[in-house]
């Protein structure tokens, strides 16, 4: 029997025979080398590129990164303390709201969760008041009546949610109500589209506030939510095994780990989707600091709500730099993709002449080099975000959507997808 299939089956009677919804660290290998993909980014200590999901994916995986990552966490600490200090001493919350999203801001606050912190003192509540402050500004945005939308996404909504409750700081109900009225009537789903990643974040920030029971009169509804939240991801699986996406994936697993419904459904399900994240490993889909964050704990039996009470003595496997390849160096071949942009007056259409193994980034850069093109980009946690494409910028509630011809949507972003030799490559300005 192939060892691949001898692990799947393993795999599969583990599951059953436990009826739960479990990833069992047994590709040891694989996980290492997702691992090494992740050092290279912890020597980027720039406010800029400085990543907190890299440190908790880290410390809730069978990994460690010994002295590099101790210096990660210094690094993280400094950069958010000036920024709250400054709010403090300017005595204006928008300083960090400016430099950090509240995503940021809650990854840090896991961060320092992974490390068996609990904020205290007063930048520990100033952190805390900043994520509160962004919480009631987006209720607000939403609307007594549910009309309006979230200035963010309710994916960071609900991850600081999540971030406050593992720090055991209650959120008031108010605040919880949106999200929940949300998830119910299916507020979050852009152009019919079902989003895995929000849906399981979510989940994850309801269960925390269940298990803690922090709104009381709230748990009917949050217990139902979290049913319909376990159903609808489990609707969204594929014929291949992913939920939703190979990238939506680990954290939609991080979710039905914690789930507390057991079954031949979830286990299947569970199964299926772990053979399929198996694959893609093995192919190298995952080379994007963030997604790996999100499927390092899970290859380690792990979730983000292990972090309400981590085991920080855990032994963890130290790593080491990948082997660099020694063999003799290739000279790449120079490919052909064609980048189109329909969403401007005139339209734009030029084919661009790239190496081969060029990111897509790479092709934009290469088009505003030889002219009638330009674009702008901005830092996020998954990477270089579009801006502005030939001087048409974002307004409210759009995003530059990257397809690939005919009409399929990138699941990469500009700077880890690498299009391939006679590609035509669209960036189209859509309303969400």
């Amino acid at each position: 029997m192939e060892p691949l299939k001898a692990l799947l089956l393993l795999s599969g009677v583990l599951g059953a025979l436990a009826e739960l919804c479990v990833v069992p660290p047994i590709h040891s290998q694989l996980v290492e080398k997702l691992g090494q993909h992740l050092l290279p980014w912890m020597d980027r200590i720039s406010s800029e590129q400085l990543n907190p999901s890299i440190y908790v994916g880290l410390r809730l995986s069978s990994l460690q990164a010994g002295t590099k990552e101790d210096l990660y966490l210094h690094s993280l600490k400094l950069n958010y303390q000036q920024c709250l200090l400054g709010s403090a001493s300017s005595n204006d919350n928008s300083d960090c709201q400016t430099k950090f999203s509240a995503g940021h801001l809650a990854l840090y606050l896991l961060a320092l969760r992974a490390n068996c912190e609990f904020v205290q003192s007063r930048k520990g509540d100033r952190l805390v008041s900043q994520l509160k402050w962004f919480l009631e500004d987006e209720k607000k945005a939403i609307g007594h009546n549910h009309e309006g939308h979230p200035h963010s996404s309710y994916y960071q909504y609900s991850l600081s949610i999540l971030a406050l409750c593992v720090h055991q700081k209650r959120v008031h109900d108010s605040v919880v109500g949106k999200l929940l009225y949300a998830i119910e009537h299916d507020h979050h789903v852009r152009q019919g589209h079902l989003s895995v990643d929000t849906e399981a974040m979510a989940g994850l920030a309801f269960t925390c506030l269940e298990r803690f029971v922090f709104n009381p009169d709230l748990r009917p509804r949050i217990t139902m939510a979290i049913d319909k939240v376990r159903e609808k991801i489990l609707k969204a699986q594929t014929p291949e095994g992913n939920f939703g996406n190979i990238y939506s994936t680990p954290l939609a697993l991080q979710f039905l780990m914690t789930s507390p419904a057991s079954g031949v459904e979830l286990g299947t399900a569970c199964i299926k989707a772990r053979a399929s994240l198996q694959a893609s490993i093995q192919d190298g889909a995952f080379q994007n600091p963030l997604m790996i964050s999100q499927l390092l704990p899970v290859l380690n039996q792990k979730t983000y709500l292990d972090l309400d009470f981590p085991d920080c003595q855990a032994p963890r496997v130290m790593l080491v730099p990948a082997v660099e390849d020694s063999s003799p160096a290739h000279i790449p071949e120079v490919i052909s993709v064609t980048l189109k942009v329909s969403s401007v007056l005139p339209p734009y259409k030029q084919t661009i002449s790239v190496l081969a193994g060029s990111s897509l980034e790479d092709v934009l850069k290469m088009a505003q080099n030889i002219g009638g093109f330009t674009y702008r980009t901005q830092p996020s946690l998954s990477g270089p975000y579009l801006t502005s494409v030939l001087r048409k910028e974002v307004g409210d509630r759009e995003f530059w959507q990257l397809l690939r011809d005919p009409d399929t949507p990138l699941l990469q972003g500009i700077a880890d997808y690498k299009p391939q030799n006679g590609e035509t490559i669209e960036l189209r300005l859509v309303s969400w």
